[in-house]
């Protein structure tokens, strides 16, 4: 396979690198408040294959002892040109080459040939002698050294027959053993490569998973969508609000200035004209009674203080002339219709208006943002397809096929295999039978035997005990001859499988070697390299791999996938940004029904400001107003009258002079003292005009021109308030999907598709073969070895003993004194030849 399978659909999930997005954390705009952190399902599925570990048991030491004997046989390092030769080009691997790399099992070979070729032909040969009465046989003569060849001969076969059972139990505890785990470990291969498959298989479906969680932060952007126009008016509420608060104010108070200073105006027109229309009803009234009071006192009947009063009476005229104040009849016709406009309704109404801005915002973006949901909830071309757009999607459905065929196919040989270990099992059993078989025949010989020579001193024993143990030594002895050919064939069988097994498999696979011989380049096969299979642009280390693999690693650290590929190809949602951002920065704001003025008021206060009101010279009103209405107290000169009538002797002249008294205090009730209230009222509006005017003009040219400008600005402004909250929720917006993107890019390299299964079928393959199976098979052949060697001095030392079990046959001679002083009690003896 050349297409990369399931390691090209990690690289569709590549997606964050292709990106130019915000960071990973969405914009906390004040219109919107803090952003919300998305929480996304998992999509990888946890896949860890359970490890296999031997436990620590009573027969590690076994298996570390043969472990060193198979590391003295096998002293050459780990064969790689051999192996590479077997690899590549088997037909020019050269025998002497292997021979030398095998010479220790050559040389065990040899020794096993020598004991396979050896021990039957010296049964053979024994048989024979036997059968003609030569060989073995019986003690004939008892001497003194006897007793002690006899104990150690009995010594030596007792040690080596407990040698050879303590070989023959530790043989059928490991032949059992490896019985017992090479079933599970043959049947856990389907299991592995089960897992392997659904690393496989898996995947498309992870990234499936990954690819339907782009709808949350879809959800999320559809949800803050709803109310994003009534929070972009908000905004523009609340960065204006101060500004517009302080103009409509500011407009507020001058129409009220307005409408005082009109009032002011007017009536100081209307008082004016009551004031020059009294003066001229008050003129010819203070001349007449001044020309009246002068001839009455200056008759020359009057007494007493008329000179002085005369001086008051020729004082008796107009002080102010209120025909000399200006006139402001043109300033009126300017102010003729002022205030047009109401105002305080117009404020309030204008604020109305600004404080419905949310909504009327909210009103305006309702088509803009039905488009933002429309193409917000389309996914960027090839998300919608993320998996099922690669290529090599069908690559990854064969390495799951063919993974599913590896398991199909596997399963008949695993039986084969299975059927053959019970058929190695049963020969096991069967040899180490006989092994025990021959440590039983020693046992009771030995008993038998001991038996006997304690009872040969009774002159009424029987010898037959002794020889029953003697047979007993002989069977043994035969069994032994008989079936010593097969133990060293099985022994032989086993150890070259098991020993090659440990030091050319196990051993380079515990060290590390076999993944260095891989990493090699031209070791292995073009069929058989790894960045070859995958279809990846670069060498990968399969030691480190296999490293990375074991601490959980995704295919997509241990392939360096984004050294080999561009991800920016598979996705990209950059056309899908700009298109949101397109449709929301296109957008403007009318903000015309935001007038600040009507075109009324405006009127008002341009006929004010032409108006002319603060050219008017209101000194001239001051100055007549500072001016008493008649230049003489009219009521004290009354008074002075009414104490001169009484000192006048004329009565006809105190009469006079009474009346002309009352004449002044009614002409001083009837017209001067309206007269001066009306000066009054003259004063304040002449004095409030003269103040407020001025101030008034600047203050209306003020409110004209920053309303103008304001309303000049006001679109801009809210166009750049409007670009600013938009930049945000948009920036908002990509942050969730640049959330999507980081948790994507955190899921397909650390957590999609790890490659744990990989290293676990790996290791699990290494204790399942090496410590599960290896071991025991090997502690089995190094046992039943031993049980084999060990039956040459258990041969020997069974003949030897057996001719001290059977009855002695003695010769007594009169020259021998050693011979007569054994018998002092003659007696009658039975001896069979």
């Amino acid at each position: 396979m050349r297409a990369p399978g399931l390691v090209a659909l990690l690289l569709g999930l590549g997606l964050g690198l292709a990106l130019s997005l915000p960071p990973a954390v969405a914009a906390d705009c004040g219109s919107l408040g803090p952003a919300a952190r998305l929480a996304f399902s998992p999509a990888a599925r946890t896949r860890w294959l359970a490890p296999r570990v031997r436990a620590p048991g009573p027969l590690d030491p076994l298996y570390r002892m043969v472990r060193r004997f198979l590391s003295v046989v096998q002293l050459n390092p780990f064969p790689s040109e051999l192996v590479k030769a077997l690899l590549n080009e088997p037909a020019s691997l050269k025998v002497d080459e292997v021979v030398r790399y095998e010479a220790g099992y050559v040389v065990c070979a040899v020794i096993a040939g020598l004991y396979f070729l050896a021990l039957p032909t010296t049964g053979l040969c024994f048989c024979c002698c036997r059968s003609r009465r030569r060989c073995g046989g019986r003690v004939k003569t008892e001497h003194k050294a006897m007793a002690c060849e006899r104990g150690s001969l009995m010594a030596f076969l007792l040690l080596t027959t407990l040698v050879l059972l303590a070989g023959v139990v530790c043989a059928f505890v490991t032949n059992q053993r490896t019985h017992e785990q090479t079933g599970p470990s043959v049947e856990a291969v389907p299991e592995t490569l089960l897992s392997l498959r659904g690393l496989v298989s898996d995947v498309p479906k992870e990234l499936q998973a990954v690819a339907k969680q782009f709808s949350v932060p879809q959800e999320r952007v559809l949800k803050e969508l709803d109310g994003v126009g009534e929070s972009i008016g908000t905004a523009i509420h609340s960065r204006l609000r101060s500004t517009v608060y302080l103009a409509l104010a500011s407009v507020h108070d001058l129409g009220q200035a307005l409408q005082v200073s009109v009032d002011q105006l007017r009536a100081l027109n209307s008082t004016s004209v009551e004031l020059q229309e009294g003066q001229q009803r008050l003129g010819p009234a203070v001349r007449e009674h001044r020309d009246r009071l002068l001839a009455l006192l200056q008759q020359a009947g009057c007494r007493r203080d008329c000179t002085d009063t005369q001086d008051r009476a020729r004082a008796l005229e107009l002080g102010a002339d209120f025909t000399q104040v200006p006139p402001v009849d043109n300033v009126l016709r300017h102010l003729k219709d002022v205030p047009e406009a109401n105002f305080s309704s117009m404020v309030q109404e204008e604020n109305s208006t600004f404080n419905s801005l949310p909504f009327l915002v909210a009103m305006q973006m309702d088509h803009v943002i039905q488009d933002l949901k429309a193409a917000v909830a389309q996914k960027p071309d090839g998300m919608g397809t993320l998996a099922e757009g690669f290529p090599e999607l069908e690559a990854a459905s064969r390495w799951s096929q063919a993974l599913e065929e590896l398991e199909e196919n596997s399963r008949p040989y695993l039986k084969e295999v299975q059927r053959y270990e019970t058929y190695r099992w049963i020969l096991g059993c069967v040899l180490c039978s006989v092994v025990l078989l021959v440590v039983a025949c020693n046992l009771l010989g030995l008993s038998l035997g001991i038996w006997g020579l304690s009872a040969r001193e009774d002159p009424s024993h029987s010898e037959a005990k002794g020889e029953a143990g003697a047979r007993f030594l002989m069977v043994g002895v035969g069994f032994s001859f008989l079936f010593a050919a097969p133990l060293v064939l099985l022994v032989f069988a086993t150890f070259l499988v098991g020993g090659n097994v440990q030091t050319l498999v196990c051993q380079s696979w515990e060290s590390g070697e076999l993944y260095q011989f891989a990493d090699t380049p031209g070791n292995l096969p073009p069929s058989l390299n790894l960045s070859h299979l995958l279809g990846l642009r670069k060498n990968i280390s399969i030691l480190l791999a296999y490293q990375q693999c074991r601490e959980g690693a995704a295919l997509w650290k241990v392939l360096q996938l984004n050294d080999s590929y561009n991800l920016e190809e598979h996705l990209n949602i950059s056309q899908y940004t700009h298109k949101l951002q397109q449709d929301l920065q296109s957008f403007r704001l009318d903000v015309q029904d935001l007038d600040l003025l009507s075109p009324e008021a405006r009127r008002d206060l341009e006929a004010l400001q032409s108006s002319g009101l603060e050219t008017v010279n209101y000194q001239e009103f001051l100055l007549q107003i500072r001016k008493p209405v008649v230049k003489t107290d009219v009521g004290q000169l009354a008074l002075e009258l009414d104490g001169l009538a009484q000192a006048q002797g004329n009565s006809s002249l105190g009469q006079q002079l009474r009346e002309e008294a009352q004449g002044l205090r009614k002409l001083l009730e009837e017209e001067v003292v309206p007269q001066q209230n009306l000066a009054a009222r003259f004063n304040l509006s002449a004095r409030a005009l003269e103040s407020s005017a001025p101030r008034l003009q600047l203050e209306t040219a003020g409110v004209l021109s920053n309303v103008s400008r304001l309303r000049a600005e006001l679109p801009a402004r809210v166009s750049n308030i409007l670009r600013s909250e938009s930049t945000c929720f948009l920036t908002r917006g990509l942050g969730y999907f640049s959330q999507y993107v980081a948790w994507v890019r955190e899921e397909v390299t650390q957590h999609i598709a790890t490659c744990q299964p990989l290293s676990g079928a790996l290791d699990n393959g290494r204790v399942m073969l090496c410590d599960m199976v290896a071991d025991p098979w090997n502690a089995f052949w190094f046992c039943l070895a031993w049980c084999t060697f060990f039956l040459i001095p258990s041969i020997i030392f069974a003949v030897k003993t057996s001719k001290y079990f059977r009855p002695i046959r003695k010769r007594l001679s009169s020259t021998s004194s050693e011979e007569t002083q054994l018998f002092h009690i003659p007696r009658v003896t039975s001896l069979k030849l």
